[in-house]
């Protein structure tokens, strides 16, 4: 087959017209360039895109957080609406959608709660028992961290790994002899029976660790130039900073004393040292049965937990997110 040059066909039917193909045939690789042209891909304007749906996407996260969060919050909202309702409503609208409307709004079953339990004791009682617990907890647990994190003493890998150790093991496992062992000291049915074996707290000497071992040293070092001893160094240099982690300790343990019922039950008999969770149990039980004093009852057992939070929960989610990513 004759290869006739490319150049002399167009010569032959005259002058191109094309600024593109007579710059092409002015190049030196001009066969090259027409290679090139052909196996070239295509822009990406011309080639078609998928169609996508973002919103789509979008909708359908929503739709599963709002199902999931109306889950987490149903349980709480059904005793509030049931709290405010008429005792012979609560069992009867529980299996339909009123349960959650209230018609009627009454006062009423916190009333009656006040005149058959005395309820002002036992919340004084549980206030009392968990802000001691948490007051002395900060400041045990606080120091035992810092001691692991910062000073240097023969045997602290060893009591660093029997905390850690110990935060696997359930209370349950200890319950019986620690009961024996307050019985035997006389201290059963006291606030100090209830408040002592909670003060020191393997977890919150944990987090308390992990917060102080990545804070820079270089200010401890200011300190001591500056003839601060250890104690006050911790007070005056480390505790502003662990503000978030103090925050963090304090919430857990409120929420986790708060609600204990197997200790109490163990070790308490007259209802003057009774706590809540095992005040509401007891009055769950009393003649006649009315549930709507008992939602009451829950209301404002659950209230200071979600007041607690509240306030706590900017420094809650800074200590949880400095202490819950050490290793």
């Amino acid at each position: 087959m004759v290869m006739i040059p490319f150049r002399f066909l167009l010569a032959t039917h005259g002058e191109v017209e094309s600024p593109a193909i007579q710059a092409f045939l002015n190049s030196k690789s001009s066969i090259h360039n027409l290679k090139s042209v052909m196996n070239a891909p295509a822009s990406t304007s011309e080639i078609s895109k998928p169609f996508h749906q973002p919103w789509l996407g979008q909708l359908a996260s929503y739709v599963v957080l709002t199902v999931l969060a109306f889950l987490f919050i149903a349980p709480i909202l059904l005793m509030v609406v049931g709290s405010l309702k008429p005792d012979e409503r609560v069992l009867a609208e529980a299996s339909t959608l009123r349960a959650f409307l209230p018609q009627r709004i009454s006062f009423q079953n916190y009333r009656d709660v006040f005149e058959r339990v005395k309820f002002g004791r036992f919340f004084f009682n549980s206030l009392f028992i968990n802000t001691t617990i948490v007051g002395l907890g900060l400041i045990v647990n606080s120091l035992a961290g810092y001691a692991l994190a910062r000073l240097r003493w023969r045997g602290r890998s060893l009591v660093l790994m029997m905390v850690i150790a110990l935060i696997i093991l359930p209370f349950e496992a200890i319950a019986v002899p620690l009961f024996f062992q307050l019985t035997l000291l006389g201290w059963r049915n006291t606030y100090i029976a209830q408040i002592l074996p909670f003060v020191a707290n393997a977890f919150s000497i944990y987090l308390f660790y992990t917060f102080f071992v990545d804070l820079p040293k270089e200010l401890e070092e200011a300190a001591r130039i500056d003839n601060a001893n250890t104690l006050q160094t911790f007070i005056e240099i480390i505790v502003p900073l662990s503000k978030p982690a103090f925050a963090t300790v304090a919430i857990l343990t409120f929420l986790t004393q708060w609600g204990a019922f197997l200790w109490p039950l163990l070790i308490t008999i007259d209802e003057q040292v009774r706590p809540l969770p095992l005040a509401i149990a007891t009055f769950q039980t009393l003649p006649p049965i009315q549930w709507g004093d008992i939602m009451s009852f829950g209301v404002m057992m659950v209230a200071p937990v979600l007041v607690v939070f509240l306030v706590f929960q900017k420094w809650f989610v800074k200590g949880v997110a400095a202490t819950g990513t050490k290793g």
